[in-house]
């Protein structure tokens, strides 16, 4: 299947000039996971679990509107149901929240009751006019009002009536008040008539502004991301020179702390007490001093050396901009990865809810309920369908980050851009479908490996949470923090690993030694992108909230029907920063795509005949300019070493 130790010689950069299938192998193993979850799917259909939770069941095994079978061992199992289509709970409020289920007796009941049954004698009329008991099935509905055991077999009363469409053919109250009880942090904010009624008036007479902002926001972003590329220069600056007096600045008053506060203690005015005290506080800021100003001479140093590199980070913003002017449908790509994944995690929770109805029944000897448990090998169809929620969502991500490097592969690399394909995106998403599948599957697995480790010891991390021993959640919660750096590691290498494969159509391996080769050669060039380009996209999405917040304020103020429009101002707040958040990630992808292209273009061309530039004019003009100021040399990572491509 390849390995990431390959002994290939060295090769040519040779972009959009042969095609071929990547990673066969793997795409291979992928899709017979895929067919894997298919079956883990057509596992419960089969033996009938899908039915269970779509019809409902009883606490004896039987499922409503079908005819049972028979479970050894269980009183009133094996009944006929196919004119009992309901599940009626004789005491929906009794949940378990822990365990995620209603402790309650549920039966099989042809009609859910429409109104109010306050008495037995209800329930006995109930049951005679409409054939519907909803006591046990041992009682008959003549002897509900008489029966010794119909507080336990029989609803509590008073029983609600349930909506006039059952849920799932579940018998649902119309009012369910009564679960509030059990949610303990919200049960007072949920039972306070005053807040709650005025929040929910909030946000409904709030509804059409609450669309409208959010419309806002989505414009917002959308030119936010044209916009960016010319104020980047404004803020690349604003940046520089706010790190600079805060970092001195703050080093200042550390050390003038520590003057003030060694003078007091010198002074001999303070008790003995107070001299430890002072002492101790000396000692602090003598040592906060020291690290501060190391830190601040460390930082000045590498943003003296990366003050060459900001240029770079600022042109590549303006080449990105004209990238989603040539190419404006790349903006729509976080909506159809949504949609895909939406589809997906939809497909994925009915499946997980289709398994927790499946396995062999077992009676519950406190309660007497027939509960069904997987045993044996079937448990881990559970392991597999959570493995797949993670690779396959990290493959769908991979996916718009190989359509994206696509894309823009093609758009850097064509040099008359005439000649460029009706829809570069469709023809990205094409070649993605029928060479790279396998690559995508690979790079995807590998996020998956450092990703399923990293939620265990999450998960382990948070059951010791008031448990004695710290030092082993303090050795957890390192090991978190550094398999969350290792995959954040991981997702970048992958992005320009799929670059590289969109560039020269190679394995995934190759790809990613390619590529850690490009960077490691321009790290600093790396660092300067990373950390100022990151930071004004940053600022972009602060700055659409803002705009989206403030707008929001000025608009609700003027709603004089209702007084709270805080939830709705939050929801506004939240939408606009998931909307700019995927729109200036799609513009951060365009961006290391274009720096990646950029850096091969510079190292094997140099502009001579014959090994001319494929990069825009902008990037051409910081080229050029680095090289009148004496900056542009091999030790930058462009060596000029000759290669086909540009022949």
């Amino acid at each position: 299947m390849g390995c990431c130790g390959s002994t290939e010689g060295k090769r040519d950069w040779k972009p959009l000039e042969d095609r071929s299938c990547t990673d066969v192998p793997w795409l291979i193993l992928f899709t017979l996971f895929c067919i894997g979850m298919f079956c883990v799917c057509g596992y419960p259909i089969a033996t009938g679990a899908a039915s269970r939770l779509v019809s409902g069941y009883d606490s004896y095994g039987n499922t409503c509107g079908r005819n049972n079978s028979k479970i050894e061992g269980v009183p009133h199992s094996g009944l006929d149901m196919r004119e009992k289509k309901y599940v009626f709970f004789l005491d929906p409020c009794n949940i378990d929240f822990i365990n995620r289920k209603i402790n309650s007796i549920s039966l099989c009941v042809s009609k859910c009751p429409a109104e109010e049954l306050k008495t037995y004698s209800d329930l006995k009329q109930f049951a005679l006019n409409n054939g519907s008991q909803l006591c046990s099935y041992d009682i008959t509905p003549t002897r509900y009002t008489g029966h010794s055991e119909r507080f336990t077999k029989c609803p509590k009363l008073p029983v609600p009536p349930s909506k006039g469409i059952p849920v799932f053919h579940r018998c649902i109250p119309k009012n369910i008040t009564c679960y509030a009880e059990f949610m303990q942090a919200f049960s007072t904010f949920v039972n306070d008539n005053t807040v709650l009624p005025r929040v929910i008036a909030g946000v409904l007479a709030s509804k059409e502004i609450i669309m409208g902002l959010c419309l806002l926001a989505l414009v917002l972003s959308l030119i936010m991301m044209v916009v960016i590329r010319y104020i980047s220069k404004v803020l690349v600056w604003i940046l520089t020179v706010l790190v600079i007096i805060g970092s001195v600045g703050g080093a200042a008053v550390l050390w003038w702390l520590y003057v003030d506060h060694k003078k007091a203690h010198d002074s001999g005015a303070l008790s003995a007490f107070g001299k430890q005290v002072a002492s101790d506080n000396v000692t602090a800021l003598l040592v906060y001093a020291i690290v501060a100003t190391v830190f601040t001479v460390v930082l000045l140093i590498v943003m003296l050396i990366m003050r060459k590199r900001v240029a770079l980070t600022i042109s590549l913003f303006h080449v990105a901009g004209k990238v989603f002017i040539h190419l404006p449908l790349l903006v729509l790509q976080p909506l159809w990865t949504f949609v895909w994944l939406m589809l997906f995690w939809v497909y994925w929770v009915t499946v997980l809810l289709f398994l927790g109805t499946s396995g062999t029944p077992l009676k519950n000897n406190v309660t007497g309920a027939v509960e069904y448990e997987m045993q044996g090998p079937l448990q881990y169809l559970v392991w597999y369908h959570a493995v797949g929620l993670i690779w396959i969502t990290e493959f769908i991500f991979a996916f718009q980050q190989m359509t994206i490097a696509g894309a823009v592969v093609t758009y850097y690399f064509t040099r008359n851009k005439s000649q460029m394909p009706v829809t570069p995106i469709l023809s990205s998403v094409l070649r993605t479908i029928r060479y790279h599948l396998g690559t995508l599957a690979k790079g995807s697995f590998i996020i998956t490996l450092v990703k399923i480790p990293r939620l265990i010891l999450t998960y382990i991390h948070s059951q010791l949470k008031g448990k004695e021993n710290a030092c082993a959640r303090c050795m957890l919660k390192a090991c978190v923090c550094c398999l969350w750096c290792l995959e954040k590691c991981l997702a970048y290498l992958n992005q320009n690993a799929y670059t590289a494969t969109a560039i020269n159509s190679t394995s995934f391996c190759t790809s990613a030694r390619d590529a850690f080769i490009i960077l490691v050669e321009n790290a600093l060039r790396v660092m300067a992108i990373n950390t100022v380009g990151d930071f004004v996209l940053f600022l972009g999405k602060v700055l659409i909230v803002s705009c989206t917040a403030f707008c929001g304020v000025l608009a609700l103020n003027y709603q004089r029907h209702y007084t709270v429009w805080v939830l709705p101002l939050l929801i506004v707040c939240a939408f606009a920063f998931l909307v700019a958040h995927c729109f200036l990630s799609v513009f951060e992808n365009v961006v290391d795509v274009l720096f990646l292209c950029f850096a091969i273009d510079s190292k094997y061309n140099d502009g001579s005949p014959g090994h001319e530039y494929y990069m825009d004019k902008t990037l051409m003009e910081y080229v050029e300019n680095s090289k009148k100021m004496g900056r542009y040399k091999p030790e930058d990572g462009e060596r000029r070493e000759m290669s086909p491509m540009a022949k």
